[in-house]
């Protein structure tokens, strides 16, 4: 087999069948990434193949190849810094040559191959030739954002918006009557989730602000928060998403709630118990808003973030610097839904974890609370540091075992970069991939009548009904 042929990673002729001919060209729905709005709807190009691949100069950028960078001796410069286009991207082609195994190195490969037709190997040898032809298509109109996702066969892509956000590029993309492809909102309110965070109390003036109503005590919050839930929902949102770092659980009163809610708006340090109180009581009630709305809760559990303090002061979050987190997971997270299931209050559910030893115990407390609808709760993707083939190998047999792997919603990029979305066929070649490995030891039935359509379902059909 040839380096990124047509069939990689399809070991078996079943799967490159199912693949080829069922999974290849289904439409993508990407219910989880990190793209500007405003970029979608403005539709620019990209100045060059660095502001595309790599950074913008302003720390926002793919953080999956600065890892890399770092680790091969790359000066920051030429990373997240101003430094010359060409150097940037002569460095990134030398740190390719040492990538070998990385999901990085076969994405870079991918994305190369999709969006430019450039079948060379990535290294300091071929770097500027595939520079130069890069930078010429991406000036052209057929390589804008929105090109770049239409090659894709985009169906649907969720953005990630914070509660108080206006969506006026959503509203003004659907006014002038959207594209091929439809950009839906996903709230995610972090900024809610984290009293004991700098900037708080100026987003909860910012929640007063667009509600119109004050905010004086936990259950105002919570109405306001509704509020917003309301406008997303009227403007086509139908899931939410919580950075739920750490799973924590503890009863409170209303007394205690609002009390901790006045000491974080004055600004006073709060203790873990009452971050931990407070978060519990939020959580239950955002999944009775998401609950009556008929929306689809995400929970991103176990990232530890921004670790290394002094480069997190130099760069700001989300630049490279976060880790896996191993604390205690089953405890919290299965009195979270116990208490919500005492009112039917769990909404359809997607948890991820950053650290692959909770698959398992994750599976087995959402098994504890299925029921009254198809999938009511399901394993995220593997994410994140997880979505090698090992990792999506090890989702993908967790889901098979501990629940319906045909109910299973499919992959998301998570990503800031528009040249991403390959990163869904990596996923469908290594889930056709897993089938034909277990129809060849007779694990499962070598038939296309079962296997092609679980195979369109967990490709999108399952995303497209959830989300609808």
């Amino acid at each position: 087999m040839a380096f990124m042929d047509d069939d990689y990673l399809l070991t078996t002729d079943l799967a490159k069948d199912l693949f080829h001919n069922y999974a290849e060209n289904m439409p993508i729905v990407d219910y989880h990434c990190h793209l500007h709005p405003e970029e979608i709807y403005k539709d620019p190009n990209f100045k060059d193949i660095v502001e595309a691949w790599l950074t913008d100069g302003n720390n926002y950028g793919d953080h999956y190849k600065w890892r890399l960078e770092r680790a091969n001796g790359v000066p920051e410069e030429l990373i997240t810094g101003n430094g010359d286009p060409w150097d940037k991207f002569y460095a990134y082609a030398q740190t390719m040559e040492k990538a070998i195994g990385s999901p990085v190195y076969m994405w870079t490969h991918q994305e190369l191959r999709r969006y430019f037709g450039i079948t060379d190997e990535l290294n300091s040898k071929t770097a500027k030739a595939i520079y130069e032809k890069t930078n010429e298509m991406l000036a052209t109109p057929e390589f804008s954002r929105r090109s770049l996702l239409r090659r894709m066969n985009l169906d649907t892509i969720c953005t990630t918006d914070d509660p108080v956000d206006s969506l006026e590029y959503h509203i003004a993309f659907e006014k002038d009557g959207g594209d091929t492809f439809k950009m839906i909102p996903a709230m995610r309110p972090d900024k809610a989730l984290n009293p004991d965070k700098a900037g708080f109390s100026e987003w909860v003036d910012q929640l007063e602000q667009v509600t119109g109503d004050k905010v004086n005590s936990f259950d105002d919050m919570m109405a306001a928060i509704n509020k917003r839930v309301d406008f997303f929902h009227e403007h086509g949102s139908r899931l939410s998403d919580h950075a739920a770092d750490l799973m924590v659980y503890a009863t409170s009163t209303a007394a205690e709630r609002d009390a901790i809610l006045a000491k974080a708006r004055a600004g006073e340090p709060l203790t873990f118990e009452e971050v931990t109180k407070y978060r519990t009581q939020l959580f239950l009630d955002l999944m009775k808003i998401y609950k009556a709305h008929g929306w689809t809760m995400q929970l991103h559990i176990h990232a530890m973030r921004n670790i290394n303090e002094r480069e997190f002061a130099i760069h700001g979050a989300d630049t490279g610097y976060d880790s896996i987190n191993d604390r205690s997971i089953a405890e919290p997270l299965a009195a979270l839904l116990n208490e919500a299931a005492k009112t039917d209050s769990i909404p359809k559910m997607i948890i991820y974890s950053l650290n692959p030893n909770d698959y398992l115990a994750i599976t087995t407390i959402m098994g504890c609370f299925q029921g009254g609808m198809k999938q009511h709760m399901a394993l995220g993707n593997a994410w994140w540091f997880n979505d090698t083939r090992e990792g999506i190998r090890k989702q993908i047999q967790t889901m098979a075992e501990g629940s319906l792997l045909g109910n299973f919603v499919g992959m998301t990029t998570d990503s800031r970069s528009f040249l991403s979305f390959p990163r869904h066929e990596f996923f469908r070649r290594i889930l056709c991939e897993q089938l034909g490995e277990w129809a060849s030891r007779g694990e499962i039935p070598s038939d296309l009548d079962t296997l092609a359509p679980l195979v369109q379902d967990v490709s999108y059909n399952n995303a497209k009904e959830l989300f609808a």
